[in-house]
């Protein structure tokens, strides 16, 4: 008896799609709502935040000392110049 049951439900397979469609999203809204799962993605979130700001914290270091090797390096060239023009005098 079980079997003509099977044996019918097989026959109409988008049927069955149908459901399991429908029963993936009922069971996963329940998993989305949960409170471990708000949890989870809230320290997750909170992880991208810190690393983000540590990401730019490093970047404005390494601008910074970009820009003074920069304004260094035209400080030498300065020195250079002005040495070279007392020299020719």
């Amino acid at each position: 008896m079980v079997r003509r049951y099977v044996d019918e439900a097989l026959k109409h397979k988008h049927v069955l799609i149908f459901a399991a469609g429908v029963a993936t999203a009922i069971v996963g809204k329940k998993v989305l709502e949960s409170e471990a799962v708000k949890e989870a993605t809230t320290k997750g979130m909170a992880a991208v935040m810190s690393a983000k700001r540590d990401a730019e914290e490093a970047f404005q270091d390494m601008r910074e000392n970009a820009e003074d090797i920069v304004v260094d390096a035209n400080s030498e060239v300065k020195k250079e110049i002005y040495v070279s023009e007392d020299e020719e005098e």
